[in-house]
């Protein structure tokens, strides 16, 4: 099942090129959460599904969100491919670094506007394909860490390079572009085995194979669970491989994992752009002005 968030607030199941809108999901519940969130948190999702169909849209007619608007957190997985870590010439990779949180308020949904802050720093893009976690998960076993997924999306993990925490530099509003919509666990299939593509101006940057992952989804899972308590709409991010590069105002920066059945797209702006308020450009991976000194971070 596709299931998407749209125009603010409503939620429904993609069936082609239409969405066939969900009616009171998140009426008289007792989460204050978005729709999507409340659907997955309740556990039924699929009898809700069944009995809250309601009229069918064209998606061309509307404005899609990110499939879970507000997780309690994001947990993104720092240099999780070979060729990335060589790419980027890192002496460490997951094993070693462990996992880092972006802002869920740094969301934005498929055809929306990618906002770049700074016009002296460089910006990069990063296709990912993310896990979002279906019930509570602590100490979870990697044997058992898929049974706690709901399903899965396509993300941009977007990056500004410097020597700053990785967790502001990949905070900015708009710079976790997720989308089009979910695809449940139930129909998607194997994660170990799924095409992650990434396109910048129609340009092809990154091509790799979920099996190429050092932490697999299951790994990140346990990992991530061992380190807090997962919720249900949780996000995690597995990682981009190597193929990154800068992105400019009026770029369109487009991903897409095989099994989701659509394409994350996004426009760039640097309208109302600013000069950086850090001086994290000179240390780092210090990358200024679309120029790559060595020592590069994720």
């Amino acid at each position: 099942m596709r299931l998407a968030s749209f125009d603010c607030g409503r939620i429904g199941c993609v069936e082609g090129e239409n969405i066939v809108e969900l009616i009171g999901i998140g009426e008289n519940s007792e989460f204050a959460h978005s729709p999507m969130r409340t659907l997955i948190q309740k556990g039924n999702w699929s009898s809700l599904v069944g009995s809250s169909r309601g009229p069918s849209v064209p998606l061309a007619e509307v404005v899609l969100d990110p499939p879970v608007p507000d997780p309690s957190k994001i947990f993104a997985a720092p240099v999780n491919y070979v060729d990335h870590q060589k790419e980027m010439e890192q002496a460490f990779q997951v094993s070693g670094l462990g996992l880092f949180l972006k802002a869920p308020s740094s969301l934005v949904g498929s055809g929306g506007t990618l906002q770049l802050p700074y016009h002296d720093r460089r910006f990069d893009q990063e296709g990912e394909f993310a896990v979002i976690i279906g019930k509570m998960a602590r100490n979870v076993s990697v044997d058992r860490a898929l049974d706690f997924v709901f399903g899965y999306s396509t993300l941009l993990d977007i990056t500004m390079r410097g020597g700053e925490d990785r967790s502001t530099r990949k905070s900015f509003e708009t710079f976790t572009p997720m989308g089009p919509w979910i695809v449940t666990a139930d129909e998607f299939g194997d994660p170990a085995d799924v095409d992650l593509k990434c396109w910048v101006n129609g340009e092809l940057r990154q091509h790799a194979n979920t099996k190429d992952l050092i932490w697999g989804v299951a790994e990140l899972i346990a990992y991530a669970s061992s380190v807090t308590t997962l919720l249900p709409g949780d996000v995690i991010t597995t990682g981009t491989p190597a193929g990154v590069g800068s992105i400019f105002d009026g770029d369109i920066v487009e991903a897409e994992c095989s099994g989701i059945g659509g394409r994350l797209n996004v426009k760039v702006s640097a309208a109302g752009a600013t000069a950086s308020v850090t001086t994290g450009g000179n240390s780092g991976s210090a990358l200024v002005g679309g120029s790559k000194e060595k020592g590069g971070n994720s």
